[in-house]
């Protein structure tokens, strides 16, 4: 428990040894389930839970932040299980706690808690009297579930606001200005921001405009340290401006990668002359050749997400595509995949799986697949390769 404000309590669980984070991300600093008690002079408030796995750990630093006090009230901001896992272990002990949240959280936190409860349901701009203080919630949807709101605190200039701004940087001191490796820090900061929020951008601005009228003195996040005026605050209000303004092209060049995986070489010459086919038909196109193998996956997934179309070598093996095409396609930003044009290419030797499982999965991120797939058993000829050429030119004559 650590004393954050004459009101604010942080009564969350540090977690430094955590390197894996919901399967996909990276936690090389650790983490942090952050959670807060606000103690008005006629209520008391608690502001998220912790992870299930930490419940008791996290019963006790609810205690003794809470100094004797019976909690009335329990803010839920949003309900992905890091932040909702400890909440049956609070209703168990206190079974009186008024569960504070928004219309969706209430519908999920149902089917997480296998319980039925009475939630008191707020909308965006209800407020919660404390007594001589009093808080305040913005419904702030996709940032980044549907259910996700902030919360805030006027009478302390405080915002709690759920995973917006936060990081996973495990730091013991819990505020910014005891953060011990400055490099270290801005780097989680960066990473948590294009895993979680990259793919809502036109939501974080949205968000952001709801904090303009605010006096900001303090942000508490769900992970990672609480942010201060003159510390980190302000820079973190401008890095989340600045990423998420929206992308005004100068250069209008058509964004065309060509990714493939081959074996035996077979599929990177049918690329080659896919690549040639869609140069003929748009010749200023930055259209290069990307061999899976072996390369910077994430680099890849970038180069994926800011295409404006892309096209897709297919290599089968036991039945299926070869791990890098499914991993090149896990780094897919599926909110902002729908439509774009691809086109799908390759060699096969038995039976060539790999091209109808990978079409699925662009379907699943309702991508516009051209025509059906160009294929050729095993060694592609001559003429097989003027008709790659041909189908490449089809396909760039056919994008916006």
């Amino acid at each position: 428990m650590k004393q954050i404000s004459e009101r604010i309590f942080y009564c969350g669980i540090l977690n430094p040894n955590l390197r894996v984070f919901d399967v996909v991300m990276r936690t090389d600093f650790g983490t942090s389930y952050n959670a807060y008690v606000v103690k008005g002079s006629g209520a008391t408030a608690i502001i998220d839970a912790a992870h299930y796995s930490f419940s008791g750990l996290f019963l006790e630093e609810l205690r003794e932040a809470l100094g004797g006090r019976q909690p009335d009230y329990l803010v839920v901001n949003h309900t992905e299980p890091d932040h909702s896992g400890a909440i049956a272990a609070m209703l168990e002990v206190w079974p009186g706690l008024t569960v504070v949240t928004n219309g969706v959280a209430a519908k999920y936190l149902r089917q997480m808690l296998s319980r039925d409860f009475s939630p008191r349901i707020v909308k965006d701009g209800d407020t919660l009297p404390l007594g001589d203080c009093g808080l305040r919630f913005l419904i702030a949807p996709f940032l980044h579930w549907p259910d996700s709101m902030m919360t805030w605190l006027p009478e302390e200039g405080t915002l709690f606001s759920c995973d917006v701004f936060g990081c996973h940087y495990c730091e013991q001191g819990v505020t910014d200005a005891n953060v011990t490796y400055e490099r270290d820090y801005q780097a989680a900061f960066r990473y948590y921001y294009d895993c979680i929020f990259g793919p809502f951008r036109p939501f974080v601005q949205k968000g952001l405009q709801k904090l303009e009228s605010l006096d900001l003195q303090r942000i508490c996040p769900s992970h990672g340290p609480v942010l201060t005026r003159g510390c980190k605050l302000e820079s973190a209000l401008d890095a989340y401006q600045q990423w998420s303004a929206p992308v005004e092209k100068a250069d209008t060049t058509p964004q065309v990668p060509v990714f493939y995986c081959s074996a035996y070489g077979n599929t990177a010459r049918i690329g080659r002359a896919v690549r040639e086919g869609i140069l003929e038909a748009r010749p200023g196109a930055a259209c290069a050749l990307h061999d899976l193998t072996g390369c910077n996956m994430p680099a890849m997934g970038a180069l994926l997400n800011q295409s404006d179309a892309f096209a897709l070598g297919c290599l089968t093996i036991n039945r299926d595509a070869v791990p890098p095409l499914w991993a090149l396609l896990s780094h897919a930003d599926a909110v902002n995949m729908p439509k774009r044009p691809c086109a799908l290419f390759g060699s096969y030797g038995w039976s060539g799986e790999a091209f109808a499982n990978i079409a699925a999965r662009l379907q699943m991120l309702k991508c516009n697949v051209f025509e059906e797939q160009f294929r050729v058993n095993f060694v592609p000829s001559g003429e097989e390769l003027a008709q790659a050429r041909a189908f490449g030119r089809r396909f760039a004559e056919r994008l916006p």
